[in-house]
């Protein structure tokens, strides 16, 4: 029998070549939103070492939309030829080149991470964070600015404007970033979202923005390439999003017709979550709720390292997709070690055949 994680996953026209997904994951490598070598080399890597899949990192929809001065942006058609150069060299390799869009919201203006990571303040080089209310993530951080429903209509636009970027660059796969903290996930959650307009209240007020977001880029978007949207499934924090809401959610887009899958991760909200556990597979059960609750394909991700767990959750029906991070950002050719052990065929270039014979 054929490996699980080894058939073909076919989305709309696209047909991946495994259920193996390379996880968006920031390079914070970009010099004023724009790619860089990096990019290309880290992307080309992953695709070579034989996902099906390869998503491009969270990419702003404008300046203010970055989490630090290092992330990719595709706000400006002048990003448009760098970003093509790595969907190029994804698609040389095998894979489907995909890109996820994002909005940093209140969690934006930061150093980079191996620079400690914390706030950077306008008057010292940083931007105005935003959000549904104003509410920060950093207690010393600089104050988030609250969105009027104007404002919110004007980032709808760019997140459109932004799909048709990558649509021009040649990627045939977007993902909305509606997860970790970032702004989309910021109004889905009754923690952050505390509005009294269309944007706020019950849990449906609160999805129209990603319902509006994922309209635009539709527009934008070819009906015959899939749209993935990436959840936070739980906040990990009492009085905030809970499976049977993000349940609710993924409904919601399904009934749009217009997104193909749901990539379960969580938490990233508040710095006061507490996971009870954190065990290989752990967000796996939301995958699984989703897919089953819900009637649309998910993507499970989180502490995914072996290949017999990948093999596992898609053998019992838990998810439909596998999206790998650490895993496959310590070691590009994980799919290929996989494929080995579990007796599949390599998912290999021709220029790497000769390795066969190792």
């Amino acid at each position: 029998m054929t490996a699980k994680l080894f058939e073909p996953a076919t989305f709309r026209s696209i047909t991946s070549r495994n259920r193996i997904v390379v996880a968006p994951m920031c390079q914070y490598s970009a010099r004023d939103g724009m790619g860089t070598d990096w990019h290309v080399q880290n992307a080309g890597a992953k695709s070579a070492g034989g996902a099906g899949i390869v998503i491009v990192e969270a990419t702003a929809v404008a300046p203010e939309g970055r989490i630090t001065p290092g992330c990719l942006g595709l706000w400006d058609d002048a990003h448009i030829p760098a970003v093509a150069r790595v969907a190029n060299v994804i698609a040389m390799s095998g894979a489907v080149p995909g890109i996820q869009i994002a909005h940093a919201g209140r969690k934006a203006s930061c150093h980079l991470p191996w620079q400690g990571g914390m706030p950077i303040a306008p008057q010292d080089g940083g931007w105005t964070p935003q959000g549904p209310a104003a509410i920060s993530y950093h207690p010393d951080g600089p104050a988030v600015h609250a969105l009027s429903a104007g404002e919110i209509a004007g980032i709808v636009s760019q997140f459109a404007a932004t799909v048709r970027r990558a649509r021009e660059a040649g990627f045939k796969l977007v993902e909305i970033h509606a997860a970790h903290g970032y702004l989309l996930h910021s109004f889905l959650s009754p923690i952050t979202n505390t509005r009294n307009d269309q944007y706020g209240g019950d849990l449906a007020g609160r999805a129209r923005m990603l319902l509006d977001v994922v309209a635009a880029a539709r527009q934008e978007w070819p009906a015959d390439l899939p749209l993935f949207v990436r959840l936070s499934c739980v906040d990990w924090v009492a009085g905030g999003l809970t499976i049977a809401d993000s349940v609710e959610i993924s409904r919601m887009l399904k009934a749009t017709g217009q997104v193909d899958l749901i990539d379960c991760s969580s938490g990233g909200l508040h710095a006061a979550q507490k996971i009870p556990s954190l065990h290989p597979g752990y967000q796996v059960p939301f995958a699984e709720a989703i897919r089953h609750q819900a009637g649309i394909p998910t993507g499970a991700v989180g502490l995914i390292s072996t290949a017999e767990l990948a093999e596992e959750v898609l053998g019992n029906g838990r998810a439909d997709m596998i999206f790998l991070a650490r895993a496959i950002l310590a070691d590009p050719a994980w799919p290929l070690r996989a494929a080995r052990q579990l007796g599949a065929p390599l998912p290999l270039a021709q220029q790497y055949h000769r390795a066969l014979l190792a």
